[in-house]
């Protein structure tokens, strides 16, 4: 068992207040992933939990129990740092045991937890290198490795990847998803990464300025963000936005007129909008669909070919929008393009950027990274605007 609840933390540096109040519950072997832009205070709230800062106020109970007083040592958690930290003049298996050696662990006991974590993050044939003859990934794998020996009730990433290259990247997220499979564990990861947050990610808690924006699963945030931060945020490439003119409020939606002049039924719940409140329309590049008869139009002012996909970047008066297409589409920079999106797949925030609720939940929604394997999407249901 190892649970986390924050209760109303704050942290103040002077008159500065870089957590506003937060109220968390991270369950039992979930995988959380805290994730914002820079400066949003995820690394604060994350050494707050190891114990490396005090709270200003409020309560962190780890497994129930109040850890304010508790010093790092003494919270059974283990942290892994963006920085590998690794002593230069010990091998693997000396920096993977060292910590057990100072707790006075006998050697024996110490030998078979090594060798039992090396096994799990395929360090084997390694124990024997110091960490100038390892790759980046392997010494974070032994970064990694020192924090499973310590056996502890949860694990604590800060930004582990930001040193490796894009492809070790890749591979390291698959081998963290992997042991936390394997180690049945509960996990918190703090990234600035949203791609990293989406794919290994049981629950997302997004921050900004010191505040929890929104919390659920990778597909609730991606489908039903709650605010314009959220919608913007989550996504690679990022939502396109734009403001549109409010027509009329229905039972089946909210109509708006588009840029261009076409009317389009949005399917959310408009009743406690004002007649006149301006609003704003949010569509992903992805969801966007070339169509000679779309509504919307705008010159290709960049094109980038991805193999199967094609990025386009089309200039809509004052607008830059994204569109994925497929690869192999026949256009050109300076080309004109028409294009559109079904109705169920945009989004419409309030003049206050909150996103009105959809009358219709996503099937992929609640679904957690377990039950996202098995799930393909399906095609965009109703009729193209």
């Amino acid at each position: 068992m190892a649970t986390l609840q924050l209760k109303n933390i704050t942290k103040q540096f002077g008159d500065t207040k870089v957590i506003k109040g937060i109220d968390l519950d991270v369950n039992d072997r979930e995988f959380v992933v805290f994730v914002g832009p820079s400066g949003c205070g995820k690394s604060t709230l994350m050494r707050m939990i190891a114990g490396l800062e005090s709270a200003s106020d409020g309560d962190i109970l780890i497994d129930g129990k109040r850890m304010n007083e508790v010093g790092p040592a003494d919270r059974g958690l283990a942290m892994v740092f963006q920085s590998y930290a690794l002593y230069p003049h010990m091998t693997v298996e000396g920096n993977m045991g060292f910590s057990m050696r100072l707790a006075g662990v006998p050697k024996e006991e110490r030998r078979a937890k090594v060798l039992e974590a090396a096994k799990i993050l395929q360090l084997e044939p390694l124990l024997d290198r110091k960490p100038k003859a390892l790759s980046g990934g392997q010494r974070q794998r032994v970064a990694i490795g020192r924090a499973i020996v310590r056996n502890p009730s949860i694990f604590l990433f800060d930004e582990p990847l930001s040193n490796l290259d894009a492809a070790l990247r890749v591979q390291m997220r698959i081998e963290l998803a992997r042991l936390h499979e394997e180690l049945d564990a509960t996990m918190i990861y703090v990234t600035h990464d949203q791609i990293e947050a989406m794919t290994m990610a049981d629950k997302i808690v997004v921050l900004h300025d010191g505040v929890v924006e929104q919390v659920g699963s990778p597909m609730a945030l991606y489908h039903h963000p709650r605010n314009r931060f959220v919608a913007g945020f989550i996504g690679s490439p990022k939502m396109n936005f734009f403001s549109v003119e409010q027509q009329s409020i229905g039972d089946d939606g909210v109509t708006v007129r588009l840029p261009g002049g076409r009317p389009c039924t949005i399917p959310v719940a408009g009743e406690q909008l004002a007649s006149d409140e301006a609003l704003e329309l949010g569509i992903r590049p992805e969801h966007l669909q070339l169509d000679e008869n779309g509504p919307l139009s705008g010159q290709i002012k960049v094109l980038e070919r991805l193999g199967g996909q094609t990025s386009l970047y089309v200039q809509m008066g004052e607008l830059l929008i994204t569109i994925m297409a497929d690869g192999d589409v026949a256009y050109r920079v300076n080309d004109t393009v028409q294009f559109g999106f079904a109705a169920e797949r945009a989004h419409l925030f309030d003049a206050q950027g909150l996103a009105l609720e959809s009358l219709s939940q996503h099937p992929l929604a609640s679904l957690t990274r377990q039950d996202n394997r098995a799930a393909t999407e399906p095609a965009a249901p109703g009729a193209q605007v």
